[in-house]
């Protein structure tokens, strides 16, 4: 027979008996683990398939899919254990706009870096000793060196044009902080809660794509500081390592200025004027407010004096307790 009683119908169980449990808050070891984990997918996403199509003409097509996929399994996966940022620039943004500690900044960056480098590892041991050689390379780790970032000789239009034409340090520099800033101010403004979007991720994601195939020829798409590292980590080419600050930098500047504005636009309590107020009386049918104050006596609110019971057994009980006892005449002590 179960031992479990339900109280009665009608009857509120103690407070003792009822058992609350609050959500408890991610430790920030665990909001690092999803940063490490949703890093790591989306360099697979952007690195891998940059790798591994590197024969195919329509690199920046599956680069794209690929990245902006994994950005939106990612989010969907952890977002809701860190804030899904995967990219140091969108964890700036984030600080600086007041969505994130300033305490949680660094370890959020050291989470990324670490989830980059352990998807670069991965992709390094995955690339076949003989895919570099048609690439005309030997190292294994000079072909994920093909998906870095770069500018002049090493941005894609120098490499596809055989050197006829490249991007400068200056054109790199302003795409790279424009398209950060543009990805970290999406960020900010879907998932803020004043949104009305219901799957920020596929936008973060879509968004994602879509700078890819706009600034793949001048720089090979980065705003990821971490995604720009998981390509050098295991390249012995100085150049390239060479141009990886302004990748660095970049990214944070934009997601700065995107945080920025963020702020700046967020709106600000202001007063009620008159013809708004009188919208709201229209909109839901409230009585208006007289501009002279009310007399005090106006001001009572009108109750009804609350009329006594009378019970006649109630007031023959009541006599009776005031009447004096009465002497029983067989009473000696009378």
């Amino acid at each position: 027979m179960s031992q479990d009683y339900a109280a009665p119908t009608g009857v509120t169980a103690p407070a003792d008996a009822v058992e609350t449990r609050a959500e408890a808050p991610y430790t920030l070891f665990t909001k690092m683990a999803a940063e490490a984990f949703g890093t790591f997918i989306l360099v697979l996403g952007i690195v891998g398939t940059g790798t591994f199509n590197a024969l195919n003409q329509n690199t920046i097509v599956t680069v794209a899919l690929g990245g902006g996929i994994m950005l939106i399994a990612g989010i969907a996966a952890v977002g809701h254990v860190s804030g899904g940022h995967f990219n140091p620039a969108v964890t700036f943004g984030a600080a600086i706009a007041g969505r994130l500690s300033w305490k949680d900044v660094l370890p959020y960056w050291l989470a990324q870096f670490v989830g980059a480098t352990v998807s670069a590892l991965v992709l390094w041991f995955l690339v076949p000793t003989t895919f570099g050689p048609l690439l005309g390379l030997t190292a294994r780790g000079d072909v994920l060196a093909r998906t870095a970032n770069g500018w002049g000789d090493h941005s894609p239009l120098s490499v596809l044009t055989q050197g006829q034409s490249e991007f400068s340090l200056a054109h790199a520099l302003v795409v790279e902080v424009v398209i950060a800033a543009v990805f970290v101010g999406v960020v900010l403004a879907v998932t803020s809660k004043r949104s009305k979007i219901t799957f920020p991720a596929v936008v973060i994601g879509l968004t994602l794509g879509a700078l890819h195939i706009i600034s793949w020829p001048v720089t090979n798409t980065s705003f990821n500081p971490a995604r720009s590292f998981a390509s050098v980590v295991f390249s012995g080419d100085g150049a390239v390592w060479g141009q990886y600050w302004l990748f660095i930098v970049a990214p944070l500047v934009g997601g700065a200025l995107a945080a920025l504005l963020y702020r700046a636009f967020q709106p600000v309590p202001a007063l009620v004027s008159g013809e708004a107020l009188d919208e709201l009386e229209e909109t839901y049918d409230v009585a208006p407010v007289e501009d002279e104050a009310a007399p005090a006596d106006e001001l009572a609110l009108e109750v009804e004096p609350e009329v006594e019971a009378t019970d006649e057994s109630a007031v023959e009980a009541e006599a009776a307790a005031e009447a004096p006892e009465a002497q029983d005449p067989k009473d000696p002590k009378a």
